[in-house]
């Protein structure tokens, strides 16, 4: 199948969504099929990936909010390239103006609605959850709600990548719901790239010696990753048990989390590891990985540390609670740094060493992929 995905938020600049669309691109062909990217960038150019694989930019403007990324501002622009595409199947791997877009194309292929975003969560729950029940706040977001059950009746499929997140999609009235986990690269992660030579020096950037509890904290640095909860919740931990925090990752929060590190020595942020194999090395040899966003639709440094053997502390919602189950880990109240420095300080003591368990994304698109063929054989068979 020739499969286009009409991706408004993929950037080379780094992300999550191009770190997916970069797998997509090699494992697509593998598989049999023709994958293109249709994005927004700053000039109409076509990006050769390799037989069977490419990116199609359109030229568009920067995003207000975020000049790392652009918007489709005209429907025509988008149509007419899928149109010239002929593609066998397409994505819209964003829930917001590109859901209504690919759904307004009069093109016949069938079409799939990838939830690569949780807005509510990352959002409205986020902010408004302390003062509001979740009911009152879906009340009052009923335009979004509305947007999502009027599309996804014009999508042959919504794919979500937790259980949490379709079962909270499905009760909302959204149509044609499935749960298709995505994975890791395979192959990178391991218990086995544990180096206890590394552990020593990033517990000594910490001003602590080797017998201290080394957790790390991986990913961007946006208000709903709530970075300052988890320096909190180690903090608290801290005064029960020596305990040593590297953070990776940079953004636009990365001011509002050094004044709130306060100077700690404890708690160290670096810089994003690019070195695949170096970063490897660095998740395997924590003692404990510790997350803060309860919105992550999959939450992929989770899932990395549940194949490296590290033990993940986690919130209880979204995605990343998935990579908790089965004794990989220990689940908090999400947004509570109190509930989630009882679980730090739990790891820190027992230092535990879950057994390595991994899907990969080979698994995951080799799912989703049969998945679109079956629908495409029952649209074919249909007319």
């Amino acid at each position: 199948m020739r499969i286009v995905d009409v991706c408004a938020f993929y950037t080379p600049h780094g992300g999550g969504v191009r770190t997916y669309v970069e797998q997509k691109l090699a494992v697509g062909p593998k598989l049999g099929h023709e994958i293109v990217i249709l994005a927004p960038g700053d000039r109409d150019e076509v990006i050769e990936r390799g037989p069977n694989a490419r990116i199609i930019t359109l030229k568009s403007p920067r995003f207000p909010l975020d000049r790392k990324y652009w918007y489709f501002a005209e429907s025509a622009q988008v149509h007419d390239a899928l149109d010239q595409l002929r593609p066998d199947f397409v994505e819209a791997t964003s829930p917001w103006r590109t859901a209504s877009l690919v759904a307004d194309w009069h093109g016949d292929a069938p079409r799939s609605l990838v939830m690569h975003a949780d807005p509510l969560s990352a959002y409205a729950y986020r902010i408004l959850g302390p003062i509001f029940s979740r009911q009152t706040i879906d009340r009052q977001f009923s335009i979004f709600w509305e947007h999502l059950r009027r599309n996804s009746r014009r999508y042959d499929m919504v794919v979500c990548a937790n259980a949490d997140l379709e079962r909270r999609l499905r009760e909302g009235g959204v149509h044609a719901t499935a749960t298709i986990p995505m994975g890791i690269e395979a192959g990178r992660f391991s218990p086995t790239h544990r180096d206890e030579a590394l552990r020593a020096r990033m517990l000594a950037a910490c001003d602590l010696g080797p017998d201290a509890a080394l957790m790390v904290a991986l990913g961007r640095l946006a208000p709903e990753k709530r970075w300052p909860l988890v320096i909190d919740a180690v903090n608290a931990a801290s005064r029960h048990a020596q305990i040593g925090l590297v953070m990776l990752g940079e953004g636009r929060e990365q001011r509002t989390i050094l004044k709130h590190i306060a100077g700690n020595p404890h708690v160290r942020l670096f810089a994003p590891e690019r070195d695949r194999e170096a970063f490897a090395r660095i998740v395997a040899s924590a003692d404990g990985l510790v997350h803060g966003c309860e919105a992550e639709t999959y939450c992929m440094t989770a899932a990395e540390a549940r194949a490296s053997g590290v033990p993940v502390v986690v919130p209880d919602a979204g995605g990343a609670a998935d990579h908790a189950a089965g004794g990989a880990g220990l689940t908090y109240t999400a947004g509570d740094a109190a509930s989630a420095a009882k679980a730090i300080l739990q790891i820190a003591r027992d230092r535990p060493r879950p057994g390595a368990v991994a899907r990969t994304i080979g698994e995951h698109f080799e799912d989703l992929f049969a998945s679109y063929a079956m629908i495409a054989t029952g649209r074919r068979r249909a007319a």
